[in-house]
């Protein structure tokens, strides 16, 4: 069976509509995952990949997570050693 798009193609969306869509499949998630058909779920978790997948390609700057989010991140903040990288976060 061929597979129903479901909304504009990632590819054709403004930068802005792209966040836009993506903000809203993020913020009807879990009420999908709860209370939607598994037919729901699925088209609705096929569009958050599509969408997530176009973002981080074309807006890969944006995705780059806080330092403080990460492990590596705090474990340097605390002066602890980083695997593979000193403490000036230069590479070994």
């Amino acid at each position: 069976m061929a597979q129903q798009l479901h909304g504009i193609p990632p590819s054709q969306l403004e930068d802005d509509d792209l966040r836009r869509e993506l903000r809203h499949l993020h913020e009807t998630r879990h009420e999908t995952l709860l209370d939607g058909s598994e037919s729901a779920l699925r088209t609705h978790t096929e569009r958050m990949l599509a969408l997530e997948q176009e973002f981080l390609r074309r807006l890969p700057s944006e995705a780059v997570p806080d330092p403080m989010r990460t492990r590596a991140g705090r474990r340097e903040s605390a002066g602890q050693p980083v695997p593979g990288r000193d403490l000036t976060g230069t590479p070994d």
